[in-house]
């Protein structure tokens, strides 16, 4: 697998590499950790090409760790899901996997001492008094009533929490830190709270659960992480990871690192905005191929390399930027340029009967499964008096410049032979519904030996042996590049109507009868196609777009 040791080090792996020459460090170990409360989409992506990248590069190890601190929003669904996820993108952490909910006992009793170090005290205000309590970001907040009982007393409060002995919302522990600071997050944070819920991995032993600050530098700290890099929004947290970990006097400090999050246009990367549009059924669920969850774009057909390859292009930054969704878009076709072998599909399927072929007579071209590498070999491909043609490739009052089929042009067809069209066959509503051609025999192949130069290729499949299959074109799922952009609207209103086209009735060459979900191919001047893993079966096959040959977006943004 390709990784960035031979391009410019970004500001993290700079700092890396200046620990590791220092002697800060001796091994670099970085972790993933990811809360089992959703699905994986493409802004984790780039943090677990970074985090398991740069353990690769060091010849060292990435954790995976489960932040598990939430039961109401979690489920092993999640964490299997998670798992499929990192290891489909090409990582493995071996025998370093972790949970949260490992270290629960620990987490208590990193509590209990900060009680002990008078830092920490229950508090028995409801969340609306926290808040009026907090001040705001010009004004200092204001001491809780609570805040100076005895360690004695706040040691027998924590202990009938963790009891069950109060409801839920009746109190809280909170760091004992200071409520004039200009940071909020130190203004007194609570650190555990009562949840009477069941953990999908303690069960109903535990009805006080740590918050995910207090959880995740001690996490961090126990598995000896040495760099925790996390995006920026968890920039002001840093200030309370480094307290909690300098407060506890921990024989170990991770450094704290954030970097700029992944913001793709055309999307929304909201965990709660992807929540909606699955139960809301703008999708058809989690893996829905528009969505960018990654297993959405594994559906889609996107490849592993492709996203490993469009992490490692957009870079590590410490600001904030949009991307442009094409750049992922093309990630995937220039993977897929390379692997994909090329085979004849046609989507809008128009009859073309060939009146001067032999009606019994089928032969066996030979097709180039990839032009630019022909160590991928050939396949045949039969041809006979009926074949099925694009219907966007005939136009019947045809300008100048259209090289494809009109009555009396001539037109190559892909491997076979030049054929023109002499008749056009209509239905009572004046429908095109099929072409009569005749073929020049003399030009097997698709060269004229008289020399006479054909501008316009098309491809075709033989009918009588033509694979019917349902294929559905994908394309961006929001019709606008910020649809967060209107505050007044639900960003719902943006989804694109045509984001999906299903065709139910097209014709694909019969090699592809033995395609499989792992498989990718090109439809020669049509896109990129996979079977589509849920939906398709031998009977009835399916075949999803993953994406156009070029990027169709690009001219209508520039218009813009």
């Amino acid at each position: 697998m390709e990784t960035t040791l031979d391009r410019p080090l970004d500001f993290i792996r700079q700092i890396i590499a200046e620990d590791l020459k220092s002697g800060k460090h001796k091994q670099v170990i970085t972790r993933f950790p990811p809360e089992p409360n959703g699905f994986l989409h493409i802004g984790h992506a780039k943090s677990i090409c970074l985090n398991f990248g740069i353990a690769r590069e060091n010849n060292s190890v990435c954790h995976l760790r489960f932040d598990d601190t939430n039961p109401g929003k979690e489920s092993t669904e999640y964490v299997d899901s998670i798992q499929e996820d990192v290891h489909w993108l090409g990582f493995d952490w071996g025998e370093h996997l972790y949970y949260s909910s490992d270290y629960f006992d620990k987490l208590y009793d990193f509590a209990v001492e900060l009680i002990q170090k008078g830092k920490a005290y229950v508090c028995h205000l409801n969340s609306e008094e926290m808040r009026r309590y907090r001040g705001t970001l010009t004004e200092p907040g204001k001491e809780s009533p609570y805040r100076n009982r005895s360690v004695e007393e706040n040691l027998a409060l924590f202990n009938q929490m963790k009891n069950g002995d109060f409801e839920e919302g009746t109190c809280a522990l909170r760091a004992k830190i200071d409520m004039a600071s200009p940071n909020i997050i130190m203004r007194d944070p609570v650190i555990y709270r009562i949840m009477k819920t069941a953990h999908h991995r303690t069960g109903d032993r535990w009805c006080i659960y740590p918050m995910y600050d207090f959880t995740h530098c001690l996490s961090d700290m126990l598995e000896k992480i040495t760099h925790s890099l996390c995006t920026l929004e968890f920039e002001n947290n840093r200030a309370l990871y480094d307290w909690v970990l300098d407060t506890l006097k921990t024989p170990c400090h991770p450094q704290q690192i954030e970097f700029a999050r992944l913001n793709i246009n055309f999307t929304v990367m909201s965990k709660r905005k992807l929540l909606q549009l699955v139960e809301e059924n703008y999708v058809s669920g989690w893996d829905d191929p528009r969505m960018l969850t990654i297993s959405g774009l594994r559906r889609r057909g996107y490849t592993p390399a492709s996203i490993r390859n469009f992490c490692d292009g957009i870079g590590i930054g410490k600001r904030g930027s949009w991307i442009d969704m094409g750049v992922l878009e093309n990630a995937v076709r220039d993977d897929l340029n390379v692997r994909a072998p090329r085979v004849l599909g046609v989507l809008r399927p128009l009859k073309v009967v060939i009146t001067n072929y032999p009606e019994e007579q089928v032969e066996e071209l030979e097709a180039l499964n990839h032009p630019q590498h022909p160590e991928m070999g050939s396949r045949m491909v039969p041809f006979c008096r009926e074949i099925y043609v694009e219907q966007n490739d005939f136009m019947e009052d045809a300008p100048r410049k259209f090289f494809r089929l009109s009555v009396g042009r001539e037109v190559r067809l892909r491997y076979a032979y030049l054929i023109t069209c002499r008749e056009v066959i209509k239905d009572e509503e004046g429908n095109v519904i099929e072409l009569r051609c005749t073929y020049d025999p003399e030009t097997r192949g698709g060269s004229a030996p008289d020399g006479r130069k054909v501008k316009g290729t098309i491809h075709w499949v033989s009918a009588p042996h033509a694979l019917q299959a349902e294929i559905r074109l994908y394309d961006r799922l929001f019709s606008v590049e910020n649809p967060d952009m209107d505050k007044e609207k639900d960003f719902k209103e943006f989804v694109n109507p045509d984001s999906l086209q299903i065709l139910e009735n097209s014709m694909l060459e019969p090699s592809l009868k033995k395609a499989t979900a792992t498989d990718r191919f090109q439809f020669e001047r049509q896109g990129y196609f996979c079977l589509d893993s849920r939906d398709s079966t031998p009977e009835a096959p399916v075949f999803n777009r993953i994406v156009t040959l070029r990027d169709s977006w690009a001219k209508l943004t520039r218009k813009k």
